[in-house]
């Protein structure tokens, strides 16, 4: 998994940081980046463990053009990303309203929900 911000598409960087920043700063969630960039056989391997992990292939998703991000928050130096913890949840919603104010697709919001999950639909896929 890839956590280099360099090689997250500009924009959409700058996008994401804003909201980490307004997490902080409004909501007092410390957030982290858990993966950006994701090579297309990285994609594959994902796609292989089924459904319940992606359902998108090699060039399928935003990852590959560094145009999207899974994220976490930190709380008391501990990850955590625990759908299950009521302050994480919280912190979910929160972060997808932002996102969403900022211009990004939240996951949070799919069918197959992905709390974590932000994309800037830049270009299309497909």
């Amino acid at each position: 998994a890839s956590r280099d911000w360099s090689l997250l598409d500009a924009d959409f960087r700058q996008r994401l940081l804003l909201v980490y920043r307004l997490m902080r700063e409004r909501h007092g969630y410390e957030m982290v980046l858990i993966e950006g960039f994701r090579s297309p056989q990285r994609q594959a391997q994902l796609q292989a463990m089924g459904p319940h992990v992606t359902q998108a292939g090699p060039h399928e998703s935003y990852h590959q053009h560094g145009l999207a991000a899974d994220s976490a928050f930190l709380r008391d130096g501990v990850l955590v990303i625990s759908e299950r913890d009521p302050w994480a949840m919280e912190g979910y919603r929160l972060y997808g309203e932002l996102a969403e104010a900022a211009g990004l697709t939240w996951g949070g919001r799919w069918r197959m929900r992905d709390y974590g999950h932000v994309e800037l639909r830049a270009i299309p896929l497909g």
